[in-house]
């Protein structure tokens, strides 16, 4: 009975038993090694060719810029859902850079394909519109008048106009 007691008196963590020989390293103060999951935290350092790639990417982005209240809000071109913010356009744009190549290399590290910058130019979406017959006659004519080189590119450059 005696041996039994002595059993239930040491401690248990995780199912297991601790005993002296495993207990020193906490008690020393160090910290225990790290798990794979726990290298993947938000809060560590990007892996320097990763980072670095990332700002090269993102040195081609565009930022649109917005003043509000004083203060200057901008959200990335190809990756609308990033933000910066500054006291300044300057200090906005620069701080709005850093969370576009923070959420790049995000984008590499899980082995992916950053969107590429909208100043290249590929269009690879299509927008279908129905049109009568009428309407486009009359469109067509007011791209010629006007010099685009056809009805698509005399739309897009509307329809780019009226949301500025």
């Amino acid at each position: 009975m005696a041996a039994e007691s002595k059993r239930s008196s040491t401690p248990i963590k995780n199912g297991k038993r601790i005993n002296k020989a495993t207990k020193p390293a906490m008690a020393k103060g160090r910290r225990p090694a790290k798990s794979k999951v726990a290298s993947k935290r938000i809060d560590r350092p990007f892996a320097a060719d990763t980072i670095r790639t990332a700002r090269n990417v993102v040195s081609n982005y565009q930022i649109i810029v917005e003043c509000e209240a004083g203060e200057w809000y901008g959200r990335g071109l190809e990756l609308p859902h990033v933000y910066g913010d500054g006291p300044t356009p300057a200090a906005c744009i620069e701080n709005t850079r850093q969370a576009l190549a923070a959420a790049v290399a995000c984008i590499l590290e899980q082995g992916q394909v950053p969107p590429t910058p909208a100043k290249h130019g590929k269009r690879t979406t299509q927008v279908n519109v129905r049109l009568t017959a009428q309407e486009k006659a009359i469109l067509e004519s007011t791209a010629r008048r006007k010099g685009f080189e056809g009805l698509s590119d005399f739309l897009r450059a509307a329809a780019m106009e009226a949301v500025r």
